[in-house]
């Protein structure tokens, strides 16, 4: 069960990972990167973050390529959030399919209605 601080810490990640997200994608052209969830360990030191990549055939290579560059995300992120956390969680990134799954479940829905 998360607390009030592990859901508010999970917030305020999610609002400033979002900003950091919306930054760099405005530099590469047609991919877009939205942060849907992020869960904090009890501990507050682990942050899990599910990312939502359209076009959905780019996002293994992209998420990937955001995990090897986590220490510079992460410390991007301690500069923004440093007046509100004493320590900033290390970071995993994770590929949010929530929306293909729908997608998937919506097409097989439809072909058997036909």
């Amino acid at each position: 069960m998360e607390t009030t601080r592990q859901a508010k810490i999970a917030r305020l990640i999610q609002k400033e990972l979002s900003e950091i997200f919306r930054q760099q994608t405005a530099k590469t052209h047609g991919v877009i990167v939205s942060v849907s969830a992020v869960r904090v360990s009890p501990d507050l030191s682990i942050a899990r973050v599910y990312l939502s990549v359209f076009p959905s055939e780019k996002a293994p290579e992209l998420i990937e390529s955001i995990n090897k560059s986590a220490k510079t995300i992460r410390y991007e992120l301690a500069q923004r959030v440093r007046f509100q956390l004493r320590k900033t969680p290390e970071l995993t990134f994770f590929q949010d399919d929530s929306l293909d799954y729908i997608e998937n479940i919506d097409h097989l829905l439809q072909k058997d209605s036909e």
